[in-house]
């Protein structure tokens, strides 16, 4: 048998093709793992211990993986390289969250973030080459803004106005309801029908600043899979922070309400609960205003051609 007659094993198809890159990328994701593993024990403990406010960041890096996979045929049309550049933004990446974990003036889980991130952008450059960065900016954005619970101090000068609204709102729909209150700065007291005040104090957890940051993720996120044109996904971002007052304001009247019954309802383990339940009526309501945004302009129809392809002009 000649050379030319030999037998060729078929090349590998399916999963089989990607064994290399595939265990590769899982060898590196340990690593990355490994790695910043405080960092993410600490944004792991925000999202179980305070579910109310930071527990969406739990699904973010998810979220993230759904978009890159969303845009594969254009990572499959780009093609990846290897890109050695891309160990500048590691090697930063890692020293910026070295400094940040064992120097105490920098020692921040915010700060140790963005060494983390940098990390993880260097790694898709260096494997994937620039176009294909290029392609998941979206998606490392996404998971850089909204993966993290952000620090009290960095949030506290939205706190106190939204901690106004959310009170002065309660006292109006206690009001419309036609229950008896008073509001004194940002506490509320409700009275019963023998006239018994039941204090109630919106405090910095309940302004509602961090229901913001959960309705900008998710108004993001819709914006980017459910919206075609610019202004409707900016018009859609824009309306999470009304959404999120109005919620709040719900959720508020709901605890003060629940005090009525017994004060222990408008606290603890149980105020936490409540603000669960009213994400799920919250999450309705967005999506109502998507549907509403989206069909506030129709798109023209084409109109049909009204003689056949291909006919002699006479």
């Amino acid at each position: 048998m000649t050379d030319a007659t030999k037998h060729i094993e078929p090349a590998p198809t399916g999963l089989a093709a990607y064994w290399w890159p595939i265990g590769a990328a899982a060898v590196l994701l340990a690593a990355f793992a490994w790695l910043f593993k405080d960092f993410m024990h600490t944004q792991a403990s925000f999202a179980i211990q305070k579910q109310a406010d930071w527990g969406h960041i739990a699904v973010i890096p998810f979220i993230s993986a759904g978009f890159a996979w969303m845009n594969r045929d254009r990572l499959r049309a780009a093609g990846l390289r290897t890109c050695w550049a891309g160990l500048l933004p590691i090697v930063f990446g890692i020293g910026w969250y070295a400094m940040c974990s064992l120097v105490d003036v920098f020692r921040h889980h915010n700060l140790q973030a963005f060494g983390a991130w940098t990390t993880l952008v260097g790694l898709v450059l260096l494997f994937c080459g620039p176009k294909a960065l290029k392609i998941l900016a979206f998606p490392l954005l996404y998971l850089l803004f909204f993966g993290q619970a952000v620090s009290d101090r960095a949030i506290k000068f939205a706190t106190l106005p939204l901690q106004d609204l959310a009170a002065a709102g309660s006292h109006i729909v206690l009001t419309l309801l036609s229950f008896d209150s008073e509001l004194n700065g940002n506490n509320i007291k409700i009275f019963d029908k023998n006239m018994v005040a039941y204090p109630l104090n919106v405090a910095e957890a309940c302004s509602g600043m961090r229901m913001v940051f959960a309705f900008l993720a998710l108004g993001v996120a819709l914006a980017y899979t459910g919206l075609k044109l610019w202004w409707q996904r900016t018009l859609l971002v824009l309306m999470a922070l009304p959404t999120a007052l109005f919620v709040n304001i719900l959720r508020v009247v709901t605890l003060a309400l629940l005090s009525l019954v017994h004060s222990d309802l408008a606290a603890g383990d149980f105020h936490s609960f409540i603000g669960l339940l009213w994400l799920v009526p919250a999450l309705l309501i967005y999506l109502g205003l998507m549907w509403v945004i989206r069909n506030l302009v129709t798109e023209a129809e084409t109109p049909a051609a009204t003689e056949p392809v291909g006919e002699a002009v006479r």
